[in-house]
C-alpha cells in the first residue's frame, strides 16, 4: 500500500470511529443502547440488516467461490425471499407484541426459564466464535495485504469497534452499518468497471470467457444428498436464514429500534432481499477476475493452483486498482468485518443485560446500574472475542472444535422456536425431549464419518443438511410427544 492508500484507509476507519461515538449524547439510557430513540430512519435500519449479514468472510469468499468454480453459492441467496417472508409474516410481528430487547423472552414464555437460558447460552457461545473468527480472518487478509502483524490488525480493530459502539449504542451501530453497507457496494462496482474497462476486447469478452468454461452454472440438479446440488443448498439457505431473519438477535433488536410494526417488516423483508443482486454482484467479480486473468494479465506461479482462488481477489486489489482506490477497497473490506462485529457487541451484551442481569441479579436496576453492565459486559465480550481470534492464530485445530460445537448447539435453537410459534402445545417435557433428540441427531450428522467411518450413514449426507434434519427432528419429536403423553385436562 502506498501512502495514498493509507490516508483513504485511516480516513476512513477514522471517520467511522469518530462518527459512531458521535452518537453519545444519544446514548444515555440502556433503552437508548439497546432499541434507539425511535428516530432511526427505517432505510438506516434496512441497510444495517443487510450490513450485518455481509462480512468480510462472504466479501472475499464469494468472489473465490465463482473463480474457483460457478454460481453455485448464489442458490443461497436464492433462498432468502422464502426465508424472509415467513420472518415477516411470523417472526416481526411477534416480537414487536412481545415488546422485549431480548429475542429470547418468548422462549420463556413458551417452555420456561430453562428454553430461554439455553438459547441464550447457545447464542452469546456462537457470537464470542464468530467475533474472534471474523477477527482472525479480517487480520489474516489484511496481513496478506499490507504485511502488517496479524496480532496487531486483531486487536486494533478489536478495539476501535468496541469503542465507537460502546459510546453510541445501537444507534452508532445502526448508522455506521448503513454506512459500510453503502461503501462495500461502491467498492464491488468500482472492482468490476475496472475490469470491464480493461479486458481487451470490452466487457462482452467476460461473458463470453465465462460461458466457455460454464462459470454461470447454479450446480447439478440431480436429487443427491451428498454433495452440494442446486436442492441441497437451497434447502440449507432456507433454514439458515429463517434461523438469521427469524431467531438472531443481531436481527430481532433491529425489528425492536422502528415505530411501527409495518416499517420493521420492511425493513426485514428489504434488508433480506438486498443480498441477493448483491452477492451476485461479488460473484460477478470472481468470474471477471477468471476472465481477466486469462486474457488481460496474467496471475503470479504462486496464485495459479486453483485451491487459492480467495487469494486472487486481494492480490486484485493491491496490484491492479490505482492508488487511492486500492485504499478505498481495503475500507471495504474492513467495513464489512466491522459491521458484523460492532453488532455483535453490541447485542451480545443486550442478551447478557435482558436475559441475565435484570432476571437473575438486580431485577430493580437503576438505569444508571443498566448502563454500567451494558459498558462492562461489552468491554468484556471485545476482549474475549480479540482473545479468541490471538489464539485462532496458532491453535486453530481446538478452536476448530469449540466452533463446531457451538454451530451444533444454536443448531437446536430454530427448532425450539418454530416448535413454540407453529405449534400450541405447552407441554415443557415435549419440548425438552425434541430438542435432545434434534442435539443428539446434529452430533451424529457432525461426527459420523470421525466415528463410523466414510461408509457410515451419516457420512452419506452433506453438512449443509445437518442444522435441516436437526431442526426438523426437535420440531416433529416435540410435537409428538407433547400430543402423545401431554396429560388430558379431566372434564368436569
Amino acid at each position: 500500500m502506498n501512502t495514498i492508500d493509507l490516508i483513504v484507509f485511516f480516513i476512513y476507519i477514522g471517520g467511522i470511529a469518530l462518527f459512531g461515538g458521535s452518537f453519545f449524547k444519544k446514548n444515555r439510557t440502556s433503552s437508548a443502547y439497546t432499541v434507539g430513540n425511535k428516530d432511526i430512519p427505517s432505510w438506516v435500519v434496512t441497510m444495517s440488516i443487510f450490513a450485518t449479514f455481509v462480512s468480510s468472510i462472504s466479501y472475499l469468499a464469494l468472489p473465490g467461490n465463482a473463480f474457483q468454480s460457478n454460481w453455485n453459492a448464489l442458490v443461497f441467496s436464492l433462498s432468502l425471499p422464502i426465508a424472509t417472508l415467513i420472518a415477516v409474516k411470523y417472526f416481526v410481528p411477534l416480537y414487536r407484541k412481545i415488546n422485549s430487547p431480548s429475542a429470547y423472552t418468548f422462549m420463556e414464555q413458551r417452555f420456561g426459564p430453562w428454553a430461554r437460558i439455553y438459547v441464550s447460552i447457545c447464542y452469546l457461545l456462537t457470537q464470542l466464535m464468530r467475533i474472534g473468527t471474523i477477527l482472525y480472518l479480517l487480520a489474516l487478509t489484511l496481513n496478506a495485504i499490507t504485511g502488517w502483524d496479524i496480532a496487531t490488525i486483531i486487536v486494533f480493530t478489536g478495539l476501535i469497534v468496541v469503542v465507537y459502539s460502546m459510546l453510541g449504542g445501537i444507534t452508532a451501530v445502526l448508522w455506521t452499518d448503513a454506512i459500510q453497507g453503502i461503501i462495500l457496494i461502491v467498492g464491488a462496482l468500482v472492482c468490476i468497471g475496472f475490469m470491464c474497462y480493461n479486458m481487451p476486447e470490452g466487457p462482452m469478452q467476460i461473458f463470453s470467457i465465462a460461458a466457455d468454461n460454464d462459470k454461470f452454472g447454479l450446480g447439478s440438479f440431480e436429487l443427491d444428498l451428498s454433495k452440494p446440488t442446486f436442492w441441497v443448498v437451497l434447502i440449507y439457505g432456507v433454514f439458515i436464514n429463517l434461523q438469521n431473519f427469524g431467531i438472531d438477535q443481531n436481527y430481532v433488536q433491529r425489528y425492536m429500534v422502528l415505530k411501527s410494526d409495518k416499517e420493521a417488516q420492511r425493513s426485514a423483508l428489504i434488508g433480506g432481499l438486498i443480498y441477493l443482486p448483491i452477492s451476485a454482484l461479488f460473484l460477478f467479480i470472481g468470474t471477471a477476475l477468471f476472465a481477466y486473468y486469462n486474457s488481460a494479465e496474467v496471475l503470479p506461479d504462486a496464485l495459479q493452483d486453483i485451491s487459492k482462488a480467495d487469494r486472487v481477489f486481494p492480490y486484485f486489489i493491491v496490484n491492479a486498482l490505482p492508488s487511492g482506490v486500492t485504499g478505498l477497497m481495503i475500507a471495504s473490506i474492513f467495513a464489512a468485518g466491522m459491521s458484523t462485529i460492532s453488532t455483535s457487541f453490541n447485542s451480545s451484551a443486550t442478551v447478557f443485560l435482558t436475559d441475565y442481569y435484570n432476571k437473575y441479579f438486580k431485577q430493580d436496576a437503576s438505569d444508571k446500574q443498566r448502563m454500567k453492565v451494558l459498558y462492562t459486559s461489552s468491554l468484556i465480550i471485545s476482549i474475549i472475542g480479540i482473545g479468541i481470534g490471538i489464539a485462532m492464530i496458532n491453535v486453530k485445530s481446538a478452536l476448530d472444535a469449540w466452533w463446531k460445537l457451538s454451530s451444533i448447539f444454536s443448531g437446536g435453537m430454530l427448532g425450539l422456536f418454530l416448535l413454540g410459534i407453529f405449534t400450541k402445545t405447552k407441554y415443557v417435557k415435549g419440548a425438552i425431549i425434541g430438542m435432545i433428540s434434534g442435539v443428539l441427531v446434529i452430533l451424529w450428522l457432525t461426527f459420523s464419518e470421525t466415528i463410523f467411518g466414510k461408509d457410515s450413514i451419516g457420512a452419506s449426507f452433506h453438512t449443509y443438511l445437518t442444522i435441516v434434519f436437526g431442526t426438523i427432528a426437535i420440531f416433529l419429536v416435540g410435537f409428538l410427544v407433547s400430543m402423545l403423553m401431554q396429560p388430558k385436562k379431566q372434564s368436569s
